[in-house]
């Protein structure tokens, strides 16, 4: 579903800024994939999904995605293949528009539309149903602002949002890190819901290491631009936090000092 083979990034070339942000990532993700990303500040995690999401070019390498070379399409041109939560929850959704209005957005995404904005009975039963499943009791306040909401519940929404139209590929950019602990762990388990029903092939970002190894099929950690590890199946199952601080170690020669990834509960 995912192919990335040699991407090259750099930030401010030939200045005193200069900074190798991606050094020749390669990856690969099958239908289905639930990969999560952890790494220290810098390692390059943030930049691999805006690459995937076409944020801005890469100077090397080619992206593909469900077959297509996307490599060469503008952000908009790729947004038809994907679905994204970012890390702030107000930056997926309209805070002045409705809850039922914002979900009214996303789903006809990529439809033809005609002059009419009105929402249907059929879809307003739709998104009832959908809201539901959040266990946020948002699908009784379908008419209220979304900017009234809290960032648990925005975050939720924008989660749903996100799926709606059922994406090639979900782009979860920390999508937990700005929420308290207990918020966060809802819509992390609204999101392990979501992308197994659906069968999403997802990209989590994540500063927290217990996050990284409970959730998904395989983790991989990146350390100045490059993926060191990558690690599946029964290996992944039985992983703990030292285990993987050791391999970071193992493999980098250094120690791992992102204090807020290592202590996160």
């Amino acid at each position: 579903m995912i192919q990335l083979t040699e991407i090259k990034k750099t930030f401010n070339p030939g200045t005193i800024n200069e900074k190798l942000a991606l050094d020749g990532v390669s990856l690969t993700m099958e239908e289905g994939d639930f990969l999560t990303v952890i790494g220290g500040n810098g390692a390059g995690k943030s930049t691999m999904l805006n690459a995937i999401a076409g944020t801005w070019p890469v100077d090397e390498g080619s992206i593909v995605i469900d077959g297509e070379n996307v490599t060469g399409l503008s952000e908009y041109r790729r947004a038809k293949y994907l679905g994204r939560v970012f890390q702030d929850p107000m930056t997926g959704t309209a805070a002045d528009m409705q809850i039922d209005e914002n979900l009214a957005l996303a789903n006809r995404r990529g439809k033809s539309r005609g002059l009419a904005w009105g929402i249907t009975k059929s879809e307003r039963e739709f998104y009832h149903e959908a809201l539901k499943e959040l266990n946020l009791g948002l699908e009784d306040r379908m008419t209220t602002k979304v900017g009234l909401l809290s960032g648990g519940q925005r975050q939720a929404l924008t989660l749903l949002m996100a799926t709606l139209q059922k994406p090639k590929v979900l782009l979860l950019d920390e999508h937990t890190a700005a929420l308290d602990p207990k918020t966060a762990r809802t819509v992390l388990e609204t999101t392990e819901r979501l992308v197994s029903e659906h069968n999403l092939t997802t990209l989590m970002v994540t500063h927290n290491m217990r996050d990284a190894i409970h959730y998904g099929n395989r983790i991989i950690m990146m350390n100045e631009g490059k993926i060191i590890l990558d690690i599946s199946g029964e290996e992944k199952k039985n992983l703990t936090i030292e285990d993987l601080l050791h391999k970071f170690e193992e493999v980098s020669g250094e120690e791992f000092t992102n204090d807020q990834a290592i202590l996160s509960k």
